[in-house]
């Protein structure tokens, strides 16, 4: 069979649409994978000196869900900047010192309150007091709905048995 010129210009068009269509599919190279520094991490001063690098980035995760913050509230650095240019071993913001004095804190509590001394099963976290809050909340918001249970109802006398 004989496609002449338009029929051949028709099928080379298809077959580089084809290709272009195939290639646009194909998922873009993955980013690089956050990598940070393994121990020994500079300036713990109340983590463990020998905390691996995930069990440290959990651990600030769950400082920042607790308070409702990102990494710049205790950290140096430029919100939307790469974590990469932060200086995180600066003690030049004052919420560090902060969160060092709750953490001693909240370590002195789970182990003299509680009795805790593995501390996978702690009783009191940041969250316990902050729930989401940069300052702890210590009463309910005015005007929030009565949160007070009423008392209990005294005791139903048991019924008298006849003799």
């Amino acid at each position: 069979m004989k496609l002449g010129i338009p029929g051949l210009a028709l099928a080379s068009a298809t077959a580089v649409f084809g290709i272009s269509v195939a290639a646009a599919q194909t998922a873009p190279p993955a980013p690089p994978p956050m990598t940070f520094a393994a121990p020994p991490h500079k300036n713990l001063k109340v983590l463990p000196a020998d905390i691996s690098g995930p069990q440290l980035i959990a651990t600030m995760k769950f400082f920042s869900q607790s308070l409702g913050v990102r990494c710049t509230f205790c950290h140096v650095g430029a919100e939307g900047q790469p974590l990469s240019s932060f200086d995180f071993a600066s003690d030049a913001k004052r919420e560090k010192q902060t969160a060092r004095k709750m953490l001693a804190m909240v370590h002195r509590i789970n182990e003299q309150d509680f009795g805790v001394h593995d501390f996978s099963r702690v009783k009191v976290t940041c969250f316990t007091c902050h729930r989401g809050s940069t300052k702890p909340l210590t009463a309910p918001e005015p005007g929030a709905a009565n949160t007070v249970p009423p008392p209990p109802a005294a005791p139903a006398k048991p019924p008298e048995r006849g003799v």
